[in-house]
């Protein structure tokens, strides 16, 4: 079983993502698997603080190494798992890869830091592979984290209610619609597209290509 280990000093900001919807019952009926490791149980100090000022200045605290290298080898155990570092200087994060990552079937670890982020001897020492989920900064990683499993468990066979609607590819889908034909609103009737109804499958996926192309 496919199994996402996240290493985070927030694990309440994933729970409620992930007893939800899709991947709440994928869990449920042990689809895939997901498991927190906090690096604050992971200190020797009596407070639990597991961040210090960053050298060389600069504003805001910088998360410390070892609780999270502690961590990461408590989820590892004895095996080596792959290991991702999110970052927004990383490689952006692709449906390519949440398919790789699926098929492969094997343990991944996400490492979500947060504040000014986490001491850059973590990613080297455990030569995690740099990841983003978008050309901009977020205030942790629990939501990249969030992110990638659902990108990845919904590759995951029998996630979805089938598979054919993972492969219509609703990444670069086109516009959907459903009832009403006619939908009624401030005084204008906005009507669905003809071809939606018109019962001709090439012209439908003619004019849904076009949508997603734009």
């Amino acid at each position: 079983m496919l199994t996402f280990h996240i290493i985070t000093l927030f694990p309440e900001a994933c729970e409620s993502y992930l007893v939800s919807s899709i991947i709440g019952r994928a869990i449920r009926e042990k689809k895939i698997a997901v498991k927190f490791y906090n690096p604050r149980d992971f200190v020797t100090n009596k407070w639990g603080k597991v961040d210090e000022r960053p050298y060389g200045g600069g504003p805001g605290m910088v998360l410390q190494a070892e609780p999270f290298l502690k961590a990461v080898k408590k989820a590892q155990g004895k095996k080596k798992f792959e290991t991702y570092f999110f970052d927004a200087s990383g490689k952006q994060f692709t449906n390519a890869d949440a398919r790789a990552l699926a098929r492969k079937g094997k343990d991944i670890i996400l490492i979500s830091g947060h504040y000014e982020g986490v001491d850059a001897r973590v990613q080297k020492i455990l030569k995690a592979k740099k990841v983003s989920i978008g050309p901009y900064t977020l205030t942790g990683g629990e939501l990249p984290a969030m992110l990638v499993i659902d990108a990845v468990s919904r590759q995951v066979k029998g996630v979805l209610g089938t598979f054919a609607s993972i492969e219509e590819e609703r990444i670069s889908s086109s516009e959907v619609y459903t009832r009403p034909e006619v939908l009624s609103w401030k005084g204008k009737k906005h009507r669905v597209p003809k071809v939606l109804l018109s019962g001709n499958h090439a012209k439908i996926e003619s004019w849904k290509k076009g949508k997603a192309g734009r």
